[in-house]
């Protein structure tokens, strides 16, 4: 998909679209959960919800991972000419890890036209996945499944020069906020409102395309 594809659908087509992928993973385990991950994405999204989070957020938690559900063909038109190699490697082999998935995703949610604020939390995973490793000790990464190098990535704490950026950031706090949301709800007795809850929200949030 790219930017001038997604222009020539309607509102209503372009949050179908990120719908029907979200749909996909209801039978898909989320990694390091005991629930499908579609159940998770709206577990985390009713708490952002119920937290009083703004509806760019609540997005942002209902999108979280939509990077590794992408066709590896749309993932590799991403890539091209958008990232380092190693990224445009990975999308030319059809798989998608720890690393890239959430770059992943915020660049396919930008060319539907979903909000920078939505796309930047979204992006913004595993570098506050990293984050919270290195200043909570409690904070902890569950069990993943995948190769090494992705597992120990995630789990890389970050230098201190790199912890006073991140913190200078302007979404900081909303970005370290959605992390700590997701290891709460990895269990089977939350039961959300349905995907179709946030249609509207996602449908009014949406960015002309020209």
């Amino acid at each position: 998909m790219s930017i001038s594809t997604a222009a020539t659908m309607t509102p209503e087509q372009r949050v179908s679209k990120v719908f029907q992928l979200l749909e996909t993973s209801s039978k898909k385990e989320y990694v390091g959960g005991e629930v499908p991950q579609l159940v998770h994405a709206l577990q985390v999204a009713h708490l952002a919800k119920n937290e009083g989070a703004d509806e760019e957020t609540i997005l942002a938690a209902l999108f979280q991972d939509i990077g590794q559900l992408i066709p590896s063909m749309e993932r590799s038109i991403l890539c091209h000419y958008r990232y380092d190699p190693l990224d445009r490697l990975v999308a030319s082999t059809g798989t998608v890890s720890a690393i890239d998935h959430s770059k992943l995703g915020a660049e396919y949610l930008r060319q539907l036209g979903f909000p920078n604020k939505t796309c930047e939390l979204v992006e913004s995973d595993v570098m506050a996945r990293r984050y919270l490793l290195s200043v909570d000790p409690q904070y902890v990464i569950p069990p993943l499944t995948g190769s090494v190098g992705h597992i120990s990535y995630q789990a890389k704490s970050l230098s201190p020069t790199e912890i006073r950026e991140f913190e200078k950031d302007p979404l900081f706090k909303q970005k370290v906020q959605l992390r700590q949301w997701n290891p709460v709800l990895m269990r089977t007795a939350n039961h959300p409102p349905a995907l179709d809850t946030y249609c509207e929200m996602a449908i009014r949030n949406l960015k002309p395309l020209v």
